[in-house]
């Protein structure tokens, strides 16, 4: 996938950001100790100048947050918010790699965490390109000053209040009057299952090829055990061996091969796809929360005693103004996120049809080299058994 093609919303606005968007990379991830050090490089905007700092995810994490608690931006609640990957356990080994599967799926796979920094690089994107969330000054502070961040203390805002209405089914379900919203909702939640199945499903088979690959390895150097040099019928048996060993070998590669372009390719596309569907979802629970507090107003103001009536309509009018902030906002951001999504999966198919075509066309040539040469063993047995 391309870095042009990293998600949504993409439109760009004039902002404070001095850093090109599309130079952010996060290039090596080292371990210290339980934690682990992402180098993060980017490129000043008209201009060769480059950045290079090193950040841990509670770095990121504290970034997030930071976008999450800007009160003073009108309509807020309505922006789909890039996610961010989930937390990585360093060194995921036995127990532990278990966990590490089932928190992150294709982002936990291979010793160098190579698809969670692509993830990790992704998400940095998202948010330099995004028209509002790039104005906050936290993202050019992580990406340009060379202390870490965390010493900053952050208040969670608007969506710590909410996290006691995620408890509450009946917004979760309450019906939309909007008959765009209410149609974006049904969607997501069938789009968010689907992509989640998908996702699933795809990694079964990828763990699968590595289970495949791991038992061919396994398989070639038994093989190898069988070599003996004693006798003219030994002699054959350990040719045979070899070469036999040799050939389980190619398709143990191939295997590993395989699974690694499944997993760079449409395992990446699929997890971002989940979890940006999952983002959607969020969004459109905080403007349904909006939407019943704004009929929860209208109520009252209706309900109000004379004496109060001026204070609830004020009220009223307050929230109005909120949600139909939040509903514009959030119709732009729903808009570029469908846009987005579609040039995104088709890119990481784009790229794993690409990966796979050139894996298969480089194992035929190997497999057919491997083929002759299995072939010519075999007249060369046939012959010294004749001379025999």
């Amino acid at each position: 996938m391309t870095s042009g093609d990293v998600g949504y919303p993409s439109w760009k606005e004039e902002s404070g950001l001095r850093i090109s968007a599309d130079s952010i990379r996060v290039t090596e991830v080292t371990e210290d100790g339980d934690a682990l050090i992402f180098t993060i490089t980017s490129q000043k905007l008209n201009s060769e100048v480059g950045v290079c700092v090193c950040r841990t995810f509670e770095d990121v994490e504290w970034l997030q947050q930071s976008l999450f608690s800007q009160e003073d931006v009108p309509g807020l609640q309505g922006i789909i918010f890039p996610p961010l990957p989930g937390k990585p356990l360093s060194s995921p080994q036995s127990q532990a790699q278990a966990k590490a599967l089932k928190q992150l799926g294709f982002l936990a796979l291979g010793d160098d965490w190579k698809s969670y920094c692509k993830a990790l690089e992704m998400y940095l994107q998202q948010v330099a390109n995004h028209s509002t969330l790039s104005k906050n000054k936290a993202l050019e502070s992580l990406l340009t000053n060379s202390e870490p961040p965390r010493t900053q203390r952050v208040h969670k805002g608007i969506f710590s209040r909410l996290s006691q209405a995620v408890g509450e089914l009946r917004k979760e379900n309450h019906k939309d009057l909007d008959g765009f919203f209410q149609n974006e909702r049904n969607n997501n939640l069938s789009m968010s299952q689907f992509s989640k199945t998908a996702t699933e499903k795809f990694l079964e088979v990828v763990l699968s090829e590595q289970k495949l690959a791991m038992a061919c390895g396994h398989l070639s150097t038994s093989l190898h055990l069988c070599v003996n040099q004693g006798g003219s019928d030994a002699g054959n048996f350990s040719k045979i061996c070899m070469k036999l060993s040799e050939v389980i070998d190619a398709v143990k590669r191939n295997f590993e091969k395989v699974a690694d372009n499944n997993v760079s390719t449409l395992g990446l596309g699929l997890d971002m796809e989940y979890r940006g569907q999952e983002a959607k979802k969020d969004m459109l629970f905080r403007r349904t929360c909006k939407l019943v507090e704004l009929e929860t107003a209208v109520k009252s103001a209706e309900k109000a005693k004379p004496n109060k009536k001026a204070i609830m309509e004020e009220v009223k009018k307050v929230v109005e103004k909120d949600f139909d902030q939040i509903s514009s906002i959030a119709k732009e951001e729903i808009g570029c996120f469908n846009k987005c999504k579609v040039t995104l999966l088709r890119s990481s198919l784009v790229d794993w049809c690409e990966k796979q075509l050139h894996t298969a066309r480089e194992d035929y040539k190997l497999f057919s080299k491997q083929l002759e040469a299995c072939q010519q063993l075999c007249v060369t047995e046939s012959t010294e058994n004749r001379i025999e």
